[in-house]
C-alpha cells in the first residue's frame, strides 16, 4: 500500500475517534442537566404529594373545629332544654338539638373520609420519598460512570493527539494538504473506503478505470463527486477447505 495512503487511513481513524471523544466531553453539561431533570421530577412529585397531605391535614383541623363549635352549641341547647317552661320552647330547643346533632354527624363522616384519604396520601408520600431516594442513587451511579467515561475520553484525546502528530510527521506535504482541505469541507471525513465500485460515503458510482486504480491502493485517488480520498479494503478470503482448492484473488 502507498505509504501516504496508509498513514492517511490511520489519520482518519484517529480524527474520527477524537471527534467521538470530543462529542462525549461536550455533552457533559447536557447529561448533567438531564440528571438534575430526573431528580427534579422526583422532587416535584414528592413535594406535590406532601402538599396534598398538608391540605388534607388542614382540612381535617378545620372540620374538627366545626365539630367543636357544633358540640358547644349542642351543649348549650341541652342546657336550655332543662330550663324551658313551655312546650313550644321545648320543641324549638329540641329542633335546634336535632339540627346540631345532624351537623355533627355530617362533619364526623367528613372527618372519617379525610382520615381514609390521609392514609392514602401518607402512603403516597412514602412511595415518593422511596422513589426519590432510588432516583438519587441511580443518578449518583450514572454521574460516577460519566466521570469515569470523561476521564477516559480526555486521556484518549491526549493519546490521539500524540499519535496524530507522529503520523503527520511522516506524511508528505501534498498528501497532508489534501487531507486537511477535504476534512474541513466534508464534515470531518476525508478518507473513506470504496466498495463494489461505489464511494461508501457519498454513494456515487466511480468510473471503472478509477475504481480499478483504487483497488491497487498504490496512490492517492479522490472521489470525483465528494473529493474524499478513497482506498480499497480487500474482502476477507473464505475459510480454506481441504477438498476444494481456492482460486487466486
Amino acid at each position: 500500500m502507498n505509504a501516504d495512503l496508509e498513514r492517511l487511513i490511520a489519520l482518519q481513524k484517529l480524527v474520527s475517534a477524537a471527534h467521538d471523544a470530543e462529542r462525549t466531553v461536550a455533552e457533559e453539561p447536557e447529561r448533567e442537566k438531564a440528571f438534575e431533570g430526573r431528580l427534579d421530577t422526583a422532587r416535584r412529585r414528592l413535594a406535590a404529594d406532601k402538599e396534598r397531605l398538608a391540605e388534607n391535614q388542614n382540612a381535617r383541623r378545620a372540620v374538627e373545629k366545626d365539630v367543636a363549635m357544633h358540640q358547644g352549641r349542642l351543649s348549650k341547647f341541652r342546657e336550655q332544654a332543662m330550663a324551658v317552661k313551655t312546650n313550644q320552647e321545648y320543641h324549638a330547643v329540641q329542633k335546634e338539638i336535632g339540627f346540631a346533632q345532624g351537623e355533627i354527624k355530617t362533619i364526623e363522616d367528613k372527618i372519617l373520609e379525610l382520615m381514609v384519604e390521609a392514609d392514602d396520601l401518607t402512603a403516597a408520600v412514602k412511595r415518593a420519598e422511596a422513589e426519590l431516594a432510588s432516583e438519587q442513587k441511580a443518578v449518583d451511579a450514572d454521574r460516577r460512570a460519566m466521570t469515569t467515561e470523561l476521564a477516559a475520553m480526555k486521556s484518549s484525546l491526549e493519546r490521539i493527539a500524540a499519535e496524530r502528530a507522529e503520523i503527520v510527521r511522516g506524511l508528505s506535504a501534498k498528501a497532508l494538504a489534501i487531507f486537511e482541505l477535504v476534512l474541513r469541507r466534508r464534515n470531518g471525513v476525508a478518507v473513506a473506503p470504496a466498495r463494489d465500485g461505489i464511494c461508501t460515503v457519498c454513494h456515487v458510482r466511480l468510473r471503472p478505470q478509477v475504481f480499478n486504480s483504487i483497488l491497487r491502493n498504490d496512490q492517492i485517488i479522490q472521489c470525483d463527486s465528494c473529493q474524499r480520498i478513497l482506498y480499497h479494503v480487500p474482502a476477507a478470503a473464505p475459510a480454506a477447505s481441504s477438498s476444494v482448492p481456492q482460486s487466486a484473488q
